[in-house]
């Protein structure tokens, strides 16, 4: 065989490899346990895909390059999306809910500043509920209800102050009571049933110390499924719970976990963003490492998105996550450069967040979601 001949045979064996390497099946290296009825998953610290496992691509910004006042927000609290696409946004300095539609044309206005029926002090909460009404709280204590196209329907008084988290399907809200503003903090996350009633503690976050603001202390997060799960961690440890409907424990999931180093880059930004309480008198305290986590989230499919403290590009916008299947599998680690927060909705393979523009002013952004898994 002459030398021409080897070559072509070494080209065409390497390229053989290379498409088959393409199509191997990815590997897991976690393993999955039954104990006393309860499904454990133990996840590695390398996920399943190496490579990215999803795309997004912007589709629609509402809030730039816009001199209607419609189109102009100060503050918003939160965001919410309808079947038909229909974006639902509060805004904070006209204490309203304002309406666009797919494409980002204003529709309408629900509510306004006030005490009465269909008004409110401070919106900081709205949701889509299960049977197509919508369900505003208002940080006066007020749950207020309206149907979609911005008719009042009736309103009741909240026992306690509730942040929500989301109603499920039956109806049953999941919520968070601050036990004090930060940094002293402290929160209990509880399910309450149709009337507010309480159903369950699902976890409880300590108090921190009056006066210092505690960088690194672990807190309890929380996220509920589009089929009313309930998945909730608390960061001290990389480990998630995750409960059905009826609040049983179903499922734990874990993954390998080495903490991340509180860097001198990062004190000195910290330092930076409280500064004025500390020239008041407050006090900062730097732990050694960050929490295992930051916050937990679920989009409509069931997928878990769980938030690091590692920057991509070293942007302080935007983070990495470790995304879960439904079923548990630690399936990539993905760099996602938009500000996904408790007020992002993930809806047919779309994401709706919230970004500042260059000046400032906070948008909404809708997002083309491509899942490669």
């Amino acid at each position: 065989m002459n030398i021409k001949s080897v070559a072509a045979v070494i080209f065409c064996i390497s390229h053989i490899f290379l498409i088959s390497c393409r199509q191997q099946t990815p590997h897991w290296g976690g393993r999955i346990e039954e104990q006393d009825g309860i499904t454990i998953v133990k996840n590695p610290a390398s996920p399943m895909y190496s490579g990215e496992i999803f795309a997004l691509q912007e589709e629609l910004s509402i809030g730039d390059d816009n001199e209607k006042t419609e189109y102009l927000f100060s503050r918003i609290n939160d965001i919410e999306v309808d079947e038909e696409g229909l974006i639902y946004v509060i805004d904070d300095a006209d204490s309203n809910i304002r309406v666009f539609d797919k494409d980002g044309g204003f529709l309408r206005t629900i509510g306004r500043k006030g005490q009465g029926p269909g008004e409110f002090q401070k919106p900081i909460g709205l949701q889509v509920t299960a049977d197509d009404k919508l369900y505003v709280v208002d940080y006066s204590g007020r749950a207020v209800y309206f149907s979609l196209e911005g008719d009042f329907l009736h309103q009741e008084l909240l026992p306690r102050p509730i942040l929500p988290i989301k109603r499920d399907s039956q109806g049953n809200l999941v919520g968070i009571e601050i036990a004090a503003p930060p940094p002293l903090g402290g929160k209990v996350i509880k399910k309450y049933d149709s009337h507010l009633k309480p159903l369950m503690v699902i976890a409880t976050e300590e108090m921190g110390t009056r006066g210092i603001f505690d960088i690194g202390k672990p807190s309890c997060y929380c996220a509920v499924t589009e089929s009313d799960q309930v998945i909730w961690g608390d960061s001290k440890e990389y480990v998630l719970y995750v409960l059905d409907p009826q609040g049983q424990l179903i499922k734990i999931i874990t993954k390998e976990h080495k903490p991340q180093k509180i860097s001198a880059a990062d004190r000195e930004g910290y330092e930076k963003r409280y500064a004025e309480p500390l020239k008041a008198g407050m006090k900062i305290n730097f732990r050694s490492h960050y929490p295992a986590f930051s916050d937990i989230y679920a989009d409509d499919t069931g997928r878990i998105l769980v938030k690091t403290y590692e920057r991509v590009d070293h942007d302080e916008r935007f983070f990495y996550f470790d995304v879960f299947n439904p079923d548990g599998i630690y399936i990539a680690k993905a760099p996602l450069k938009a500000s996904l927060d408790r007020t992002s909705v993930w809806k047919h393979n779309k994401l709706y967040a919230l970004m500042d523009s260059p000046e400032g002013y906070p948008m909404v952004k809708r997002y083309r979601v491509t899942w490669k898994d």
